[in-house]
Parts: structure tokens; sequence; C-alpha cells
């Protein structure tokens, strides 16, 4: 049996309370992974997952619910009966419409069945619901006195946090009027993928690298999060969010941050945020009146998708058919200080493009001296560090070689690490990792609120001037490209240009 944990997360008895279990969030992603974490030995020994909902379901119907996902979205090629029926037993029910304060009390009795008599229980309760629902249950949960024993207490809460800067600093105060920063566990999953924990490693434990981590030697950064997938069945969710609130404020400016981080004295959970925080109180702000110069936006028409004829995003269910709101977002980021001055990080995400690619591009800058033969360089390329987030979790050094034979030409080569290749244990999957440290009760791979404020307060602009100016070019990218002529603009005023990702799958 693989088994990418080795221990238990924690030896104190847990109750893992899921707030929204009936929901998508739950079926696809929570309760697989803790599926997987007992596959592996990782849950503590005494554990009880208590599903929360308004849906009126009985033990059967659940648990079939619970199993469907596991079958479906878990790691783990087949399902094994024996390992479900015991993960089973641990999971109970308990209908709670968690709108009505009311009902609360109800919950507390369920929690407090399941705690017994033992005051060195856990509780964490993972908010699986809209973030409309966020402040209340706070509320609910805390005037049920079920957040009063801090130590032993946390909640686990999802992004989108908020819509703009407003509106996240009004959950952010609802939360913590019952919670401490300490209890508060906020989630991007994108930092429990291995390639980005391995980003520290392969700064702060492989010297050659950080002494040319600068601008001395890098010319720029590029950071692509590329979806092939649609909105699916979030057209009515998407509607109110987009690219720039769904996954730039969040998850393309955590890995800003590792990429840029000055090293940290050591890898304890705040003196690692501390330093994700230098580098948003050093990102130059966005000028309210050049937005355009630093952002673009584009939405996907109908097209092609690995030989399939998608819709366009107007025509998606739930969808406006006059709808403004953008499935792709791009923005250029400085960095105001000694290491990174003069160096653009481009930051580009979007829905129905070519390829589900994820990856970071560190691009360095040209030999100062061109010494080989005249005519001899014509496939010479920049020197650029990749690491590969999806589908092949790992990193590429590409590097100028030399052809073999009588003349000196040069073309480009690679040097790959694989995760899969590399090692015999899989991959866990990124919520398996940080469900993990959630029962550990280690917050290193999770936002402060402090980050979130930072983010949210540097895109403002952008949301606002986005908010006034109605675009008129949408769609403006059909699906199966890269994205709108806006993105390339962007980047191709400052004289580079977006490479294509690396993908080693079928052609579309």
């Amino acid at each position: 049996m693989d088994n990418a944990f080795q221990q238990a997360a924690s030896e104190r008895p847990t109750v893992f309370v899921l707030l929204g279990v009936a929901g998508d969030l739950a079926h696809r992603l929570v309760v697989p992974a803790l599926f997987e974490l007992h596959r592996q030995g990782a849950l503590p020994k005494r554990f009880a997952l208590l599903g929360v909902d308004r849906d009126e379901l009985d033990a059967v119907a659940l648990a079939q619910h619970l199993h469907d996902g596991c079958r479906r979205f878990a790691r783990t090629v087949a399902l094994d009966d024996a390992q479900w029926r015991q993960f089973a037993e641990h999971v109970r029910y308990a209908r709670v419409d968690l709108s009505q304060p009311s009902a609360y009390p109800a919950l507390a009795d369920a929690v407090a069945g399941l705690r017994g008599d033992d005051d060195t229980t856990q509780c964490i309760y993972y908010l699986a619901t809209p973030p409309s629902v966020f402040a209340a249950a706070a509320a609910g949960l805390g005037a049920a006195g079920l957040l009063h024993d801090r130590a032993h207490t946390r909640v686990v809460i999802e992004k989108p946090i908020g819509n703009d800067l407003d509106s996240f600093r009004t959950i952010d105060r609802a939360l913590k009027a019952e919670l401490d920063e300490s209890q508060l566990y906020r989630i991007d999953h994108f930092l429990g993928k291995e390639t980005v924990q391995n980003m520290l490693a392969l700064r702060f434990a492989n010297p050659i690298f950080e002494p040319i981590w600068d601008r001395r030697y890098i010319d720029h950064v590029t950071i692509t999060v590329a979806e092939t997938l649609g909105v699916e069945h979030r057209g009515g969710y998407y509607e109110h969010a987009g690219a720039l609130r769904d996954m730039v404020q969040n998850h393309l400016m955590q890995l800003f941050c590792l990429v840029a981080m000055e090293p940290p004295a050591s890898f304890a959970a705040d003196r690692l945020r501390d330093r994700k925080m230098d580098v948003m109180r050093a990102v130059r702000p966005i000028p309210d009146d050049a937005v355009s110069q630093y952002a673009a936006r584009g939405q996907y028409g109908a097209g092609w998708i690995e030989g399939t004829r998608v819709a366009a995003y107007r025509d998606e269910d739930g969808v406006d058919a006059d709808s403004v709101t953008e499935t792709f977002a791009a923005v250029k980021l400085h960095i105001d200080n000694w290491r990174w001055q003069g160096v653009p990080f481009y930051l580009r995400t979007g829905k129905r493009l070519a390829h589900p690619v994820s990856e970071i591009s560190i691009r360095f800058r040209p030999v100062p001296h061109q010494a080989y033969p005249y005519g001899t360089t014509a496939d010479h390329q920049p020197v650029r560090l990749v690491l590969r987030l999806k589908p092949d979790e790992g990193m590429d050094l590409k590097l100028n070689v030399k052809v073999p034979g009588a003349h000196f030409d040069l073309t480009p080569a690679d040097m790959r690490f694989s995760y899969k290749d590399a090692f015999r244990t899989p991959v866990p999957a990124a919520y398996e990792t940080l469900l993990y440290e959630v029962l550990a009760g280690d917050p290193t791979l999770f936002m402060r609120a402090d980050q979130i404020d930072a983010a949210w307060e540097l895109l403002q602009p952008v949301l606002a001037s986005w908010l006034r100016h109605r675009p008129v070019d949408f769609p403006n990218y059909a699906a199966g490209s890269w994205g709108p002529e806006a993105a390339e603009g962007l980047i191709s005023r400052d004289g580079r240009s977006w490479l294509t990702p690396t993908w080693n799958g079928p052609d579309p």
C-alpha cells in the first residue's frame, strides 16, 4: 500500500464536522481526500466524520452519496470495498439548516455525543459552503459554544473569501469575532501541490539556484494556469466571480509570492508567511488610470477542445446572454525591492484554453556576449526553468547544447524531473496534503488574513476599472486558443512573449 504520510496526522481523538456534506465540494474533494488518508493510515485512530446539511438523508443515503464521490474522485484507481466499509463506520449525519441560528444547539449535541468526556479531543469544522454562509456559520457555532476551546478547535474555509476588499474585510471581522487567527485555516489547494512545495526546496536547499535568483540573471517570470474546461455547472457562481476573483486573487498570487519571497529564517508557519507578506508590501500598486497597461481580460467564444465543438461562455447554463464576466485574466506586476527591481512578472489564467497546463516559467537573461561563430546559433534560446504543476508535476531546465557533428550548432535540450518517475510513492492529491496538515494543526500551507487582504487591495483598481468600463469585444478569444490578443499585447509591449507551455498530452 502506498503511503505518502508515514504516520497518523495526530494522536488526538478527532471529530471532523463537514458542513455542507451533500454539496459538490465535499463530494468531489473533501471526502475522497479523507478516504485516501484513511486508506494510508493517516487519520487519527479515534476519528469521527460528522456530515451536516439541511437535506433529509438517512445513514444509507449519505453513505451511498459519499461512496459515489470516492469511487469517482479518490486518487486510487479501484475502490476497495473493505476499506470503504471501515471508513464508513466513522461517518455520522446531522440534519441542520445552517441559516437558522436556532438549529446550532442540535449540532452542538451531535458533536458532544461524538466527543464524549475526553477534553483532549480536537474538533475541526470544515465550511464546504458558499462564502455567504461563513459569517452566519461562525456566529452560530460560537453561540452554541462550539468554538470556545481555542486550543483544540479549528475552522477551515474555502476561497473565494469575499468578492472585493470591502466584502473580504466584512467576512474576516465576522470570523474574528468568534475565532483567533490561529484557528482559521484558509485553503488554497495550489499550496498542497508537491511542485509548489518543492519550489521552497529548489530555492533554499540547492545553493546553485539562490545566487542567480534575482534581477541580475532573471529577465522575467510568467505564471500560467490554463484550463480546457468551461464553467461546467457553475455558471451561476462564475457570473458573480470571473477569472480575476476566482483564480488570480488567490491561486496565482500565492505562486507569485513563493517565486519572489526572501529566504525565511525557518519554515515555521508565520516565518514563511511573513516573507510572503514582504513580497505583497513591495508590489508596485496598479494605477487607477492605467489599468489597461497592467491587466487584460477575455471571454471565450465557441471553439474546439480536443476535437469536440464547445459552446461560447454566453451560451453556458446559468450565464447571461450578454454577460461581461471575464473567463480569462492576465496581470503584469512589478516588485520594488533590490532582488526584483526591473523584473516583470506576468500572470495569466483562463478557461477553455488550448491545454490543461499549470506552470511557472523563469526566463533567464541571455549571455552578455555571443562568442559562437556567426550563423551557428539560430536555434539558441534563453535558458528557462519551468516548474510544472499540471499535468505531470515536476520541473524542466531548458538549456542550450551543441548538436553532434563538425559544426558548432546549438539546440535547446531539456533536463527533466518528474515526480511520478522519480518516486515510487504516488504523489498525494493536494487536498490529502492540506487535510493532513489541518489534522496535524500545522498552518504553514494556509493563507493568513493579511495576505488575502493585500491581494484584494492590489487588485481592487482592476476590479473597479473593469466594472466601470464594459468590454465591447466579448467574446474575444475562441475556445481552444491561448486567450485574447489583449493578453499578447500586455507582454509584447515589453518586447517579450508568452511561451507556449510544456505539454506532453495529445494535440487537440
